[in-house]
């Protein structure tokens, strides 16, 4: 099958909304690339560009693609193959207004250094760290409520997830039909937590294959994503102890049906083999993943 490429000159969303209109269909097995343009839509080119006040708009998403037959209760499973630098250079920046550290008063806002990419590093100052793209927001069209690409949530969004990233595979709860798959705000690195509010923010191309999967053995209500040696349930909240019981509960259904378990049985698994890791905390939600190996969760669908 030819692959077929999705530019963000073609389309790109800045809301996730139930009434997304698809820019382009395609038939489940596709092979995608996926073409991005960083977050800050290319307003940020030198250390002289800032950024006052978080745009309006920011975090544009290419698409939305529907996938032919996905209805909801499907699965939307996303395998995420390569993810190519686009540009030489990337961004990190901090903003007046947000960040881990906002309003401390050592912390300027608002401050930009440019990132060049040379032989699989970025520079920043003396620093050189290897390049590790990521892709920073995902999603599809959730259920009822709109959400703009700046905050995460059960459809997705801007999850800020370090496992997002070539090698891996995240699943969607399909909400409407064609589940209306959108993706960008790449970073060419990035850590956890996200502190500053960026990462390396960059253009990229993606490739993937989306497939969907119809009766589905679990309920998923939100993202999921397979390493290849762990399942990493994501959840997102106004806080992080909120966020951190959705995704141990969301961990706990997974120990459920592979074991059999009671609920307390397999909040008391959870406590041996899970893993609590911290996404970000910068966005107006706080995003986190509960981490159960392979060892003891097989494939959930």
């Amino acid at each position: 099958m030819a692959r077929q490429t999705v530019s963000h000159e073609d389309g790109a969303i800045y809301e996730f909304t139930p009434d997304l209109e698809a820019i382009t269909t395609i038939d489940p097995g596709t092979d995608l690339t996926i073409e991005t343009r960083d977050s800050l839509d290319g307003a940020v080119q030198d250390e002289s560009d800032v950024i006052e006040s978080v745009p309006e708009e920011v975090n544009a998403a290419t698409g939305p693609i529907a996938i032919e037959g996905a209805t909801p209760g499907d699965v939307l499973r996303v395998e995420i193959e390569e993810i190519r630098l686009a540009e030489a250079q990337g961004r990190v920046i901090t903003i007046d207004g947000f960040g881990l550290l906002d309003r401390h008063e050592d912390i300027d806002a608002p401050r930009t250094r440019m990132t060049p990419v040379e032989d699989g590093t970025i520079a920043f100052a003396d620093l050189e760290v290897p390049v590790d793209p990521v892709i920073g927001t995902i999603g599809v069209a959730p259920d009822s409520e709109s959400y703009t690409t700046l905050v995460p949530h059960d459809h997705g969004g801007n999850l800020d997830t370090t496992d997002v990233t070539a090698g891996n595979v995240i699943y969607f709860p399909v909400f409407q039909d064609g589940a209306m798959l959108a993706m960008g705000d790449c970073k060419a690195a990035m850590a956890d937590g996200e502190m500053c509010g960026t990462g390396s923010e960059i253009a990229t191309e993606i490739d993937a294959t989306v497939e969907v999967i119809d009766a589905p053995a679990i309920d998923l209500e939100r993202p999921l994503v397979e390493t290849p040696d762990s399942w990493k349930t994501i959840a997102s909240a106004e806080t992080l102890q909120a966020a951190c019981e959705l995704a141990n509960r969301d961990a706990i259904d997974l120990l459920r049906a592979e074991h059999g378990f009671d609920a307390t049985d397999a909040y008391m698994a959870s406590s041996l083999v899970g893993g609590l890791e911290i996404s970000q905390v910068v966005d107006p939600l706080v995003t986190v993943r509960n981490a159960v190996p392979k060892a003891y969760l097989s494939d959930p669908f």
